[in-house]
């Protein structure tokens, strides 16, 4: 007599979220390049603009490393706009899928989100041991700082990602208007320049953007000497809040009418 395991619905969503997650995996690396694209990318662009901005401050910016200081930019920025970018898209990939009882949106809105996560957390892990390999200078002055900064953005891109995501089933033209708003999000947001770079009468336009803090943060949680006068935590983490708290609040209503158009 065969017996019935019964789970409850915490098991069940985990196996959910696990077995989405290994899909995107499969999925995000089934090219030839695979996981070597997933590093390179990120690479060729830290050396590339690490060499640009070296040109204009020389070998240190503001106390940090020049590669450094672009590397802390650069993966922030891109675990921002991907995690952004694929979890707006994962509902509407995954809509046939939404057919099963078990599998609800925000399930793949998750997969989706902590993939990225995991990929760039392996990047920057690959560059922090190519920089011992090559005896460069490695310094983080307050780690859990660091990571506290890393996980707001990605916070931040998850809750967009899911308001986008619902939008998305109303109006499908939304996507277009997300690439318009999230193609300055490189220029503003810190990656190439500091806050020192600009005058301070100019600061109260780029302060809105909770990335360009995070950027800034993170690059004075690796070199404690770094200014992180035109910044704030509290923002950021006041941002982080609310936007996951607003995003949950339009999932927990719309998400049985979104799938149902």
């Amino acid at each position: 007599m065969t017996t019935v395991l019964k789970r409850n619905n915490w098991a069940i969503w985990r196996d959910v979220i696990f077995a989405l997650f290994v899909r995107e995996i499969r999925t995000g690396f089934n090219d030839k390049f695979g996981l070597a694209w997933a590093v390179f990318q990120p690479l060729s662009f830290i050396f590339l603009l690490s060499y640009l901005r070296g040109l204009i401050s020389g070998s240190d910016s503001h106390t940090v490393p020049t590669f450094e200081f672009m590397m802390y930019g650069m993966l922030l920025i891109q675990l921002f706009l991907e995690t952004l970018n694929n979890s707006a898209n994962s509902i509407k990939k995954n809509k046939a899928l939404f057919a099963f009882r078990q599998v609800q949106p925000i399930s793949s809105v998750l997969a989706s989100s902590c993939f990225y996560l995991l990929v760039k957390l392996f990047v920057f892990l690959l560059i922090l041991l190519l920089m011992f390999l090559f005896k460069m200078d490695i310094n983080i002055d307050d780690p859990l700082f660091l990571i506290t900064n890393a996980f707001a953005v990605w916070i931040i891109a998850l809750s967009l990602g899911l308001l986008f995501a619902i939008g998305q089933c109303y109006v499908p033209e939304i996507t277009k208007v997300r690439g318009i708003l999230t193609r300055p999000l490189f220029f503003i947001s810190g990656v190439f320049f500091s806050m020192e770079d600009i005058p301070k009468e100019y600061w109260p336009y780029l302060d809105w953007n909770p990335i360009l803090h995070a950027i800034e943060l993170t690059r004075h949680a690796a070199y404690s000497t770094y200014p992180t006068e035109a910044v704030s935590e509290f923002y950021l983490l006041a941002c982080t809040i609310v936007l996951l708290f607003f995003a949950l609040a339009v999932y927990h209503v719309s998400w049985k009418q979104a799938l149902s158009r």
